[in-house]
């Protein structure tokens, strides 16, 4: 399977690791079929991510997609992050394979989440959530 360079350079130096103490939202999906697992946290002020981390188990289009997707939402307004697609960090990767889309998509939802998380501990309207299940998880394994 084919990388794209940038893909390449996150996997092997990805951006924001970690996590963040007293987060102001926490965001966890996981697909139990291929075992992509992903975290993200978010410190907020002023409705602006000024930190943002991620913890992922998972192949390297999922860890390339956790660190693409933070670095695109750090310093963003909690609105602009809303807003992040998962087609939107594919292409910033310079693509994915379509097998592993659904990386990008995890990435997506992980977000959403923590912001939801965010969002819900100051009584705001939730965003939509995508139903992930609606995507076929596909590593290969026939």
């Amino acid at each position: 399977m084919l990388y794209s360079e940038i893909v390449m350079d996150h996997f092997r130096n990805p951006r924001n690791v970690g996590e963040i103490e007293n987060p102001d939202g926490v965001g966890e999906v996981g697909n139990a079929t291929c075992g992509d697992i992903m975290k993200i946290y978010l410190r907020i002020e002023d409705d602006v991510i000024i930190d943002v981390k991620f913890k992922t188990f998972g192949c390297a289009s999922a860890i390339a997609s956790s660190s693409m997707a933070t670095e695109m939402i750090k310093g963003k307004s909690v609105r602009e992050a809303a807003e992040l697609t998962n087609k939107a960090v594919a292409q910033a990767l310079d693509g994915l394979p379509p097998v592993k889309m659904h990386c990008s998509v995890l990435a997506e939802e992980a977000i959403t989440k923590a912001l939801n998380d965010y969002l819900g501990k100051k009584g705001r309207p939730l965003l939509p959530e995508r139903n992930q299940n609606q995507l076929a998880h596909d590593h290969g394994n026939r």
